[in-house]
């Protein structure tokens, strides 16, 4: 079994340095894929994530600088390639109506900055246990 890679698409390091300490405390082991700008993030993804027979995982703030995390997570979501991945938005964004707005395009789920350490090595967990058992359909 091919192990799932994370991406993370955050242009703070200091929340990246804190989101990679939580992963790897939840016991994740994965390789860590860190970007601090959508359109790198997004190269990565057409470039390995689509060919990766693991899978991959996207974790995403919404406040970045070359695009909004929007606009990633609706590219993502539309594109055959990676509308399968699974998405974790990590924002310092509260505001319910972005939060219906990412859901709605297809996020698996949405944590506010600061993390909550439990709550996202849950949906770490949860994710990564989901992305073991399923099967990826192969791209024709």
């Amino acid at each position: 079994m091919n192990p799932v890679s994370i991406v993370l698409i955050e242009d703070d390091d200091g929340h990246a340095t804190l989101i990679e300490r939580n992963i790897r405390r939840a016991g994740v082991s994965n390789q860590i894929h860190r970007f601090a700008d959508a359109t790198s993030g997004l190269a990565h993804l057409d470039a390995q994530c689509a060919a990766h027979a693991g899978g991959c995982l996207l974790l995403l703030d919404l406040n970045l600088p070359d695009m909004s995390g929007i606009d990633v997570l609706r590219k993502v979501k539309s594109d055959p390639n990676h509308r399968a991945t699974p998405v974790i938005v990590l924002t310092t964004t509260d505001d319910q109506t972005e939060i219906q707005k990412c859901y709605e395009l297809g996020c698996n789920v949405y944590i506010t900055k600061p993390v909550e350490y439990e709550r996202f090595a849950n949906a770490i967990r949860q994710l990564g246990l989901f992305l073991s058992i399923i099967q990826v359909p192969a791209q024709s």
